[in-house]
């Protein structure tokens, strides 16, 4: 004997009737109803988010789609609820799910938010070009919006979905690089630090010959590439920390400024340095 399952048809037992009784089968006969989607939690992600999708008849769920490109794999933990994971290539759209009954697609999209996996030099001063690594970097509505710390960042022509350049502003300070598009926000993990020009508040002893160990305190000297006696290099010096480096007085060295130069530029002492015979 065959049967049509029908629409109104729930799991149970089969059961068949004739003139002389009823026979009853001695399990179910368990009916595939089409899925349904409720919701998903979070409602955005980068690549490699995991994804629990809630709804009705999930248990049966043979594939499930996100903006109509099949995910390879997704994990069922009840007959309401399966997990999956963002893929790298996905983009923004919605999901699907589709078993033996049929398919369904969720209300609304699943957004896929930028992803910086590196950027490059990971320090530099006002003016620096930074190449930013990652996915989803550039959504269709246009080039993204890049902040390093809280200050915006010029972004360059042609940006990709894996690619972005941009130039460090003026009055960035360190901090991390964001990247902006309509899907959401990626945040790099690690900082960008901004190097800022040197400046001298006092330099000790005042005075001294050719070989003498000169202390300069001020700001931003733990980046100083070169110090300088009236112009006559001392080569890089000895950084004790951002506040304080030294350098001894070369030889030709002749009284005058002392100069910090660091990627960011050259700042000279207000007072003089006065080399002894």
């Amino acid at each position: 004997m065959t049967v049509t399952v029908t629409a109104t048809m729930v799991t149970g037992k089969i059961s068949v009737t004739t003139a002389d009784g009823t026979g009853i089968s001695a399990t179910d006969f368990v009916v595939i109803k089409p899925p349904t989607i409720t919701a998903f939690t979070p409602a955005s992600g980068p690549v490699g988010t995991t994804v629990t999708i809630t709804g009705t008849s999930l248990n049966s769920v043979t594939e499930v789609r996100l903006n109509g490109a099949a995910l390879p794999g997704f994990t069922v933990l009840t007959p309401t609820s399966i997990r999956v994971v963002v893929p790298a290539g996905a983009t923004t759209g919605k999901f699907g799910v589709a078993n033996p009954a049929g398919a369904v697609e969720s209300v609304v999209l699943f957004k896929v938010t930028p992803k910086i996996d590196s950027f490059t030099p990971t320090t530099g001063p006002a003016g620096t070009s930074v190449t930013i690594s990652g996915v989803n970097l550039r959504a269709a509505t246009g080039e993204p919006t890049v902040k390093i710390g809280a200050v915006p960042a010029a972004v360059s022509p042609g940006s990709t979905d894996t690619s972005v350049t941009v130039t460090v502003p003026s009055t960035a300070v360190t901090g991390k690089i964001s990247v902006t598009t309509a899907d959401g926000t990626g945040i790099s993990t690690d900082n960008f630090v901004v190097i800022k020009l040197p400046t001298i508040t006092s330099f000790t002893p005042t005075s001294g010959q050719v070989g003498a160990l000169v202390t300069i305190a001020g700001t931003n000297l733990g980046t100083a590439t070169d110090v300088t006696f009236n112009g006559t290099s001392a080569g890089a010096p000895t950084v004790l920390s951002a506040t304080s480096i030294r350098a001894n007085v070369p030889p030709g060295a002749t009284t005058g400024k002392i100069a910090v130069t660091n990627p960011a530029g050259t700042v000279q002492s207000a007072g003089t340095f006065t080399v002894l015979p």
